[in-house]
Formats: C-alpha cells, sequence, structure tokens
C-alpha cells in the first residue's frame, strides 16, 4: 500500500510538473504589438527614371482645319488691321503685337495658311499662351479632338507627333500647328463705311417690343453676335503631314503625340500623388510611420509616374495611396439642388 501511494504521488508531481512547463512556456509568448491608429502601412521611395509624356489621339483628314495662335506674352493686345482672306500667306503674315512695358511682340501666322479671325477685343488685356488669332490652314490637315481628360497633359506644345492612316500610310512626321486650346473660327469687326454720315442725326425709330432675331441689326445699336467671345469649338490638335503622303479628306487617323521628355527625373507612382499637373501634395511617412503631407512641384507623366520637380529629395518614403484633397464648398446662397 506505501508504495501504490508513492507512486500516484510521483504521478502526480509528474504531472504537476507538465502542466507548470506549459504554463511557463504560454507566459514566455510574446502578444504581436498593434499598429498605432493610422499608421501607414503601404510605402513607396521616390526613383530616378525617364519619362516622356505620350499620348495617343485618335483625328481625321480635314481640308481647311481651323487652329489658334497664342499671346507670346503677356500684355495688350493690338492688332494689325487685316481681313480673312482666301489666298494663303506665302511667308509669315504680321497680324498683331502684344506690348508690354512699351515693348512689342510680334503675332504671326504661319506660311501656307490664312487669317480665319481674332479672338479678343483690340486693346484687351491677355496673358502669355492664351489664343488671340485663329487661323486656316489651306489644304488638307489632320485634326484630332482632345477630352478633358487629356487636356492638361496636351496644354503645352507637342514636341512631336507620329500619324497613322488606318489601312493606308504611315507612321509619318505631322507637324502640329498653333496650339491646342478650344476657340471658334472668330469674328472681325465690320468695314468702317464708305459714305460719310449725315449732319444731323434722323429721328430714332421706336425699338420694336420683343426679341430681335440673332444676328439681325439692332435698331440704334451694333449687330449682334459680331463681338468677339462666342462658343468654343473644343479642345483640338491641328497637324499637317509631308506633301509627299497622299491623303483623303474623312480617312481615320492615330496619333502618338510626345509632349515632353525628362531624363532622370525623381518620380513616384501617380497614386502616391494628389494632382496630376503644376502642384501636388504626398503624404511623407516619418520613422512612428505617421503620415505629413507635404507639398511638391509636379512635371512630366506617363500615366504610370509622374515627376516630382521640387517638395523632395529622393530619400523620402512616401504613403501609398496619396491624400485626399478636400471638396470645394458651395457658396452659403447657393442651393443644395439641381437648378434645372
Amino acid at each position: 500500500m506505501n508504495i501504490g501511494r508513492a507512486t500516484r504521488a510521483v504521478a502526480a508531481l509528474g504531472a504537476a510538473g507538465v502542466l507548470a512547463g506549459c504554463s511557463g512556456a504560454e507566459a514566455r509568448t510574446e502578444t504581436p504589438a498593434l499598429d498605432a491608429p493610422g499608421a501607414v502601412l503601404t510605402t513607396v521611395k521616390p526613383a530616378r527614371r525617364d519619362i516622356t509624356n505620350s499620348i495617343s489621339l485618335t483625328g481625321k483628314v480635314t481640308i481647311d482645319p481651323i487652329f489658334g495662335i497664342v499671346a507670346p506674352i503677356g500684355g495688350e493686345v493690338r492688332y494689325v488691321d487685316r481681313r480673312p482672306g482666301t489666298t494663303p500667306a506665302r511667308e509669315p503674315m504680321w497680324v498683331a503685337s502684344v506690348w508690354k512695358s512699351g515693348v512689342p511682340a510680334r503675332v504671326e501666322i504661319p506660311a501656307g495658311s490664312m487669317l480665319a479671325g481674332r479672338l479678343m477685343a483690340d486693346h484687351a488685356r491677355v496673358t502669355a499662351g492664351m489664343p488671340i488669332i485663329s487661323a486656316k490652314h489651306a489644304g488638307y490637315g489632320v485634326v484630332a479632338e482632345i477630352d478633358s481628360a487629356q487636356a492638361y497633359r496636351l496644354s503645352g506644345s507637342a514636341k512631336s507627333v507620329n500619324a497613322q492612316i488606318k489601312n493606308g500610310p504611315g507612321p509619318f512626321p505631322c507637324r502640329p500647328l498653333g496650339t491646342v486650346a478650344a476657340l471658334p473660327e472668330g469674328t472681325v469687326p465690320a468695314p468702317p463705311p464708305t459714305t460719310p454720315p449725315p449732319a444731323t442725326e434722323p429721328a430714332r425709330q421706336p425699338v420694336p417690343a420683343g426679341p430681335q432675331p440673332a444676328g439681325e441689326p439692332t435698331p440704334g445699336g451694333e449687330e449682334q453676335g459680331s463681338q468677339p467671345g462666342s462658343e468654343p469649338t473644343g479642345l483640338r490638335l491641328v497637324c499637317t503631314a509631308s506633301k509627299k503622303v497622299r491623303l483623303i479628306n474623312g480617312a481615320a487617323v492615330t496619333l502618338d503625340v510626345v509632349t515632353g521628355k525628362a531624363a532622370k527625373a525623381i518620380s513616384l507612382p501617380v497614386e502616391a500623388v494628389a494632382g496630376t499637373t503644376g502642384k501636388g501634395k504626398v503624404d511623407v511617412v516619418g520613422d512612428d510611420r505617421m503620415r505629413r503631407t507635404v507639398d511638391v512641384v509636379l512635371g512630366l507623366t506617363d500615366g504610370r509616374f509622374v515627376e516630382i520637380k521640387a517638395g523632395l529629395n529622393g530619400s523620402e518614403t512616401v504613403a501609398v495611396p496619396g491624400p485626399d484633397l478636400p471638396q470645394g464648398e458651395a457658396p452659403a446662397d447657393q442651393p443644395s439642388g439641381p437648378t434645372g
């Protein structure tokens, strides 16, 4: 009996030892630390890469396409007294000057084109890059319409354009004309009267009630619809091909447009940046894995990466996705519902 009790006691002690060992192992197991609220989990480092801003457009061959000429500087535009013609200029034609601080900057339409009209009033204040003249290319050209999503990537001058006609010639270089902008053909003030006005002003006829038909002269006023500032036609790119390329009016064309190149530029994925043109924002991640929003200056983008021209030195850690830009608030007196 004593041996049995001793055996049971040893077994109980062994079991207790095993339980004690398990309890000690559990005590030594560490619980994973939880990330602080707001901590960033996905990050990226800026990298240097070559970026080419290249966009594919669809267009068509058109006869006598309209394109715009912009102000080279900001100032006051003064037009040369010229009228739209039907004969293309054999050499660049002077059509206006923009005056700034007493110094004029000439504005010309290229050879092979005709004046289509003015886009601003004479002596109007303009900014650099604003379309002020519309011109008409004489002959075949390629016109590609541009949607709003592509507008800012094409707002600068096109460095090079290659065209491919569907089931036709190509690819071939296509020389851009003017600027990428939305513009009408333009208007030119009516010529002055050839006969002098009478010495005495005749009695005015009463103005009839009701609206006047569009484009009809209004008694006592100027012809309606003759002032600059009509509705834009939509953003477009116009280019011309070599005379060796056979073009057919209305033929479909695909354009590959390069607007700029940057070599070994500091860049980030577009998902890490708020904004795509000019100024933007990124979230820099510190050692505590928390965000700090900083302003950056943006350059070219190829749709996947965007150039960081200023604001980062390349050693930072940046959060993905980038910060959300605040939504604009409607004026207090503006109704929130549809206006009809």
